[in-house]
């Protein structure tokens, strides 16, 4: 079951795209398709230049040396994708965007980062892609014909905090994995995934796709006691502004992200507008 209006939540493309599958007896034309497909989902959308094209792998699988499973295989353990996703990022980034484009989902928990952060500490980055691409979940839903795609956004693909999270990893059919959020390569799900919340689904065509939570939002004080009613509101704002010293020039400071007690909320909208912030959504969150 998917959740909500595709069109509205950034997936409809996912949505409405059947999955890209090998048969016996394709042409060179879809060959070269699947090739696309593979590249676009597990190079999470990003652009790859001709020399960049991995051309045995390629002519191996043309030659049907070579199955779907095996070229994503090939794609994920290449010196492109490592430099890009692994060398390039924090440890726990590269987990959660390997399990986008491998497994077309959030991890659902903590135990599962750290289970592939285990596999790294002891056997090293390729041991790592095998463990996804070898996973019973892998065969199960992908089988060796089919082109690993995004699923995360239906119910049955994993929890509902998993859920939540797929959409602070997929903002869109047209993001890629690292200019989907001002975020950047830093980790997207960290303290949600170790503390097992679930994000806000919002649009990205919204304000609230491309905010950056900074590291001291707390979010250990939900519940009774965090106000007068227990209640913290999430507060994004965006065109956030500085005057510059000689009122002549503006710079632009990142779009923020503030855990608000109820209690709170007044000042902080009075703070915010006084420093020439735009408020872009109020989302409660306990």
């Amino acid at each position: 079951m998917a959740f909500g209006p595709a069109s509205r939540l950034g997936v409809s493309l996912f949505d409405e795209t059947p999955p890209v599958e090998w048969v016996p007896g394709l042409d060179s034309e879809g060959l070269e398709s699947i090739i696309k497909a593979v590249y676009r989902q597990v190079l999470g959308n990003a652009y790859v230049m001709e020399s960049e094209r991995l051309v045995v792998p390629e002519s191996q699988f043309k030659r049907g040396e070579l199955t779907v499973r095996d070229f994503v295989r090939a794609v994920a353990k290449s010196d492109m994708y490592r430099a890009r996703f692994f060398e390039s990022c924090p440890r726990y980034r590269y987990i959660e965007l390997a399990f986008r484009h491998l497994l077309g989902r959030a991890p659902n928990g903590f135990d599962e980062m750290k289970a592939h952060s285990a596999v790294l500490d002891t056997e090293g980055f390729e041991a790592d892609i095998d463990s996804f691409v070898d996973s019973d979940e892998y065969q199960n839903v992908f089988g060796q014909d089919f082109v690993p795609y995004i699923r995360g956004y239906k119910t049955e693909a994993c929890n509902m905090v998993g859920f939540t999270h797929t959409f602070e990893l997929v903002r869109g059919a047209s993001s890629s994995s690292l200019k989907g959020s001002v975020s950047g390569k830093k980790p997207r799900l960290n303290s949600m995934v170790i503390n097992a919340i679930p994000g806000p689904v919002l649009s990205p065509l919204s304000a609230g796709g491309t905010f950056q939570t900074p590291a001291d939002s707390s979010r250990s004080r939900h519940g009774v006691g965090a106000s007068a009613n227990g209640k913290i509101y999430r507060v994004e704002v965006t065109s956030y502004r500085s005057k510059a010293f000689n009122r002549v020039s503006k710079f632009r400071r990142a779009n923020k992200v503030y855990m608000v007690p109820f209690d709170k909320l007044s000042d902080e909208y009075k703070r915010i507008h006084k420093q020439g912030g735009v408020i872009a959504s109020i989302t409660l969150v306990s």
